[in-house]
């Protein structure tokens, strides 16, 4: 299959699909296959440019946010140390705008998961309920469908290692197939109202909700929360204060890190988890 060609200046492909915000593109030679909704994709980099397959150009400028004006963007991140550290090391990180069921879904399976262990969830997912779809030569496997996950059982599900996370994707799932939830109708709620409807959801709290609204939504602005946030933002913003709440972290980020707060959150995310990792590798 021949490959087209987009430019894709300020754009890292392989740091923007492991900085944990996605997770089921894989490794494939020079690229990565994937799918974007129900379309199997194959895309690589070379230098400024993506090499792709399975979609259109105007697709895949839409799924990967290349018209977000990143330069800009990142100027307005606050000036702090650790700011400064994961923005020069997360250059060309982009926030994917994903399926909204899809991320959804996902995230509802992330809870008090590592990212490989969400990726494994995700995976045994789009294989026991997914379509394979072929591309490059390559079996590829879409994400199933609230309709399809909504006739399964929570036995179904928790034998793809979701554990008590199967009742509330099965639940979570039976609402958006019958359109009690419709996700779509969404799009045009204040981000309060949105994320009190996904909070509503089971399985959803804060912290999901806020990953949802990021990355399905494109609130910009909302800023999840996680173990690896909460340790940068007590550590490198609370250090004189030995007792901080999730509230006063929650009420710090949204005003100081604005409206592109969510942004912020993914580099400080990808940074501190990939200098841990590296730390863990040195000791």
């Amino acid at each position: 299959m021949k490959l087209r060609e987009i430019a894709a200046p300020d754009f890292d492909l392989a740091m923007t699909l492991n900085s944990g915000q996605v997770f089921h593109w894989e490794k494939q030679g020079h690229g990565f296959l994937g799918a974007i909704g129900e379309t199997p994709v194959y895309v690589q980099q070379d230098g400024r440019t993506l090499n792709f397959a399975g979609l259109s150009a105007k697709a895949i400028v839409d799924y990967f946010a290349l018209d977000h004006p990143l330069d800009e963007i990142c100027a307005t991140f606050p000036k702090d140390a650790a700011m400064n550290s994961a923005r020069e090391f997360c250059r060309g990180l982009r926030i994917i705008r994903q399926p909204t069921w899809e991320c959804l879904a996902t995230f509802i399976c992330s809870s008090m998961k590592q990212v490989a262990h969400i990726r494994q969830i995700s995976a045994a997912l789009r294989r026991r309920f997914g379509t394979a779809k072929k591309i490059v030569g390559c079996n590829v496997f879409t994400f199933p469908a609230p309709a399809r996950l909504a006739r399964t059982s929570e036995s179904d599900l928790r034998a793809c290692a979701l554990g008590y996370r199967a009742r509330n994707l099965l639940m979570t799932a039976r609402q958006v197939a019958s359109d009690v939830a419709n996700l779509q109708s969404w799009n045009n709620l204040s981000d309060s109202d949105l994320r009190k409807r996904l909070c509503d959801l089971p399985g959803v709290g804060t912290k999901v909700a806020n990953c949802v609204m990021l990355f399905a939504y494109e609130r910009n602005s909302a800023f999840p929360i996680d173990v690896w946030i909460e340790r940068v933002l007590r550590e490198q913003y609370f250090t004189a204060e030995s007792r901080v709440t999730a509230k006063t972290l929650a009420e710090f980020a949204a005003t100081y890190f604005g409206a592109h707060g969510g942004y912020a959150q993914q580099y400080l995310f990808h940074y501190t988890r990939m200098s841990g990792q590296r730390m863990r590798e040195i000791s």
